[in-house]
């Protein structure tokens, strides 16, 4: 671990490597689990405002649960996250012809419907942060449904930070990111 301004980063986004590889996984983690995506506060008004524009880009069955369950719900751990469909997939997931998943909110995005891009916990992952009244803590979550992940990050040599690195600097920005390339560097030539 180390610190960076406000924030405790786990050098394990640093020394693992890690790329999506929908074409293993079909995109899961939008789908397994027992939650849906965590959502910070600001994110619970952006879903409410946008769901209009939203709402072209989704599968009737995400639309159904939306409409029943509202666009974010309060989880079990009490903390906010997105809508299940059938307590298994995320209410704002779509599926193309080979059955992975697309995120409908950054579909409307890519569009032009929506300057949303998609919730920060979805954009970081497989990073995870938990913020605290001091510092955010930084870290690296594993997850087995992500082992072809790991395996295609590490064939094209790609550390977590560098796969998240939009996701970090849209929610650490530049000059943090900036630091963390730094760090990155010195703790390899130290190794």
């Amino acid at each position: 671990m180390f610190q960076l301004g406000k924030t405790i980063v786990s050098e394990e986004i640093i020394t693992n490597d890690f790329v999506c590889n929908l074409n293993a996984c079909k995109g899961e983690c939008c789908v397994a689990g027992e939650a849906g995506a965590p959502l910070t506060e600001a994110e619970i008004d952006i879903l409410k405002e946008i769901y209009d524009d939203v709402k072209p880009f989704l599968r009737p069955e995400g639309i159904k649960a939306i409409e029943q369950q509202g666009t974010s719900v309060i989880g079990k751990d009490t903390e906010p996250e997105t809508p299940l469909v059938n307590d298994k997939e995320c209410a704002y997931v779509t599926f193309d012809e080979q059955g992975i998943t697309k995120c409908g909110i950054e579909e409307a995005y890519n569009a032009g419907a929506t300057d949303f891009k998609k919730p920060i916990s979805c954009h970081l992952y497989p990073v995870r942060v938990q913020d605290y009244s001091e510092f955010s803590a930084v870290n690296y979550h594993r997850w087995p449904i992500c082992s072809d992940a790991c395996t295609l990050g590490k064939e094209l040599q790609v550390p977590v930070y560098k796969f998240v690195k939009e996701a970090l600097v849209r929610k650490f920005g530049a000059a943090w990111y900036s630091e963390l390339e730094k760090t990155a560097i010195k703790l390899k030539n130290n190794v």
